[in-house]
């Protein structure tokens, strides 16, 4: 991948990081006005579902961790659950015994609107109604389709073909290109009615009952009550100590915790930079912590977007919102602009702790995490990519607390994924790190390309210098950008 050189931005009040730079203006907007950093995070999440399509939207989850001034940190698990009348026997059934990918079995309620209600009548300063007019503005009058968003738009085509309501709304048979312009009068109407009416609009409303309508005409089991009885929960971080930070991680039913089981085996090593043997110890950690994630991880009771947002108070949030894989289910909510989600298919086997029933979250790969320093906030940060999210942020956490590189240099750096026991290698590794990891008898390390399983993710960071300054990131991988106030 060639890419010109970016460098990290630095500000003294506040910083966003984000992966669209509407997005990222429509934060820095709401921070000039006296809005928090959730004021501010929702603002730009609203705007991604719209700009972002095939990322996220008000058809997916949301999850977030925030680190308030004076160190406290808790998280936000808005995760939907499958439908109630999703009956195990219907898995059972099915080939594998697994809900696969686009299967209209894989549709959960959304949880991105109750979300960003919970968190803003926890930490919200501005009025509701005031967040989302920069993404009804936007919806009504169109933007232009950024070069990355367009290329994955192509890419995953055949998934919003496939269905009559995305095929319409999503130009199927003409994607746009980059550059093109696209508006969604009917995403207009639905925040309009969410900024005046609250979450109600959503899940009480014409959304939920069309939505149910998409699903179960497609095979689904989606039903208006779902969505009523939907809610979202705050929760206390996971957590571990890696060279003077704590790392804060979300709990089940994320994956977070395999990163901190990476990084419990990493901490006593000497990670020397210069021996490819420090990056296939990395590996090997992060394979571990992954396996014990896919046996423990479940309901306690791909792709996704990023925003991270620090304001002036000194309240952080890392905001992550998904429709899993892109364009999720693919099944388009007639007159409502968005597609839902296919978390369901995050499902196990039947008989498996993550296995599907009536009521329950899926096992989910949205972790937006954060670290703190000295008991007070140090970095947010997330990576968007499904499997991609976790290795993301132990390649991330080494860069920056062990080698001590810049932020955006550990951003830019190339990463590899581990994927069904394959391990992929971003262009510009150094060969003897791939030797070193073929010798190990990993599968022929290869190129990964954006939108293929070997999608290498696309972070989002804000971290407090030493100086008290605050250092913004944003992936050469994605649209976005990071801006100041």
């Amino acid at each position: 991948m060639t890419t010109t050189a970016m460098m990290d931005m630095h500000s003294d009040r506040a910083m966003v990081a984000t992966g669209h730079p509407a997005a990222a203006r429509a934060a820095v907007e709401v921070l000039a006005e006296g809005g928090s950093a959730v004021d501010a995070a929702i603002a730009a999440d609203a705007l991604l579902g719209l700009v972002e399509p095939m990322a996220t939207g008000i058809g997916g989850d949301l999850l977030a961790m925030l680190v308030e001034p004076d160190g406290a940190a808790h998280t936000y698990n808005g995760t939907g659950r499958a439908p109630m009348a999703l009956a195990v026997s219907m898995v059972e059934a099915l080939p594998g015994r697994r809900i696969s990918e686009r299967h209209p079995l894989s549709t959960t309620v959304p949880g991105v609107v109750r979300g960003w209600r919970d968190l803003h009548d926890r930490y919200g300063r501005l009025p509701w109604a005031r967040l989302f007019r920069p993404a009804i503005e936007l919806a009504r009058t169109g933007f232009a389709v950024a070069q990355i968003a367009a290329r994955e738009w192509q890419l995953f085509q055949p998934v919003i073909a496939a269905d009559p309501v995305s095929a319409a709304l999503y130009r199927a048979s003409q994607v746009p290109k980059a550059g093109e312009r696209f508006v969604n009068l009917d995403l207009a109407a639905v925040l309009e009615a969410v900024a005046f009416d609250g979450p109600d609009a959503f899940y009480l409303g014409r959304p939920a009952q069309a939505a149910a309508e998409a699903s179960r005409a497609r095979g689904g089991v989606l039903a208006p009550d779902d969505f009523a009885l939907h809610h979202g929960n705050f929760d206390r971080p996971l957590s571990a100590q890696f060279r003077g930070l704590t790392v804060l991680e979300c709990p089940p039913n994320t994956h977070g915790l395999a990163v901190l089981e990476a990084l419990e085996r990493l901490e006593g090593r000497d990670l020397d930079r210069a021996d490819p043997r420090t990056t296939l110890a990395m590996v090997e950690a992060m394979q571990a912590g992954m396996t014990r994630a896919a046996e423990v991880v479940a309901d306690p009771a791909g792709n996704t977007v990023c925003t991270v947002v620090v304001d002036e108070s000194g309240l952080a949030v890392t905001l992550m919102t998904s429709v899993f894989k892109r364009f999720g289910s693919g099944i388009g909510v007639p007159g409502c602009g968005f597609v839902l989600q296919n978390r369901a298919s995050g499902f196990a086997q039947p008989g498996h702790i993550n296995g599907p029933g009536p009521g329950k979250r899926a096992y989910h790969t949205v972790i937006p995490a954060a670290a703190l320093k000295d008991g007070g906030f140090h970095a947010g940060f997330g990576v968007v990519g499904g499997a991609m999210q976790p290795q993301g942020h132990l390649q991330l956490l080494v860069r920056l607390a062990v080698w001590g590189e810049p932020l955006q240099a550990a951003i830019d750096a190339p990463r590899w994924r581990l994927e069904g026991g394959a391990l992929a290698i971003e262009n510009g590794t150094d060969p003897a790190i791939s030797e070193c990891l073929r010798s190990a008898g990993y599968a022929p390390p290869s190129s990964g390309e954006l939108g293929g399983r070997s999608d290498f993710g696309g972070a989002q960071v804000v971290l407090r210098a030493a100086d008290g300054s605050l250092r913004g990131g944003s992936d050469r991988r994605k649209d976005g950008m990071a801006l100041g106030l």
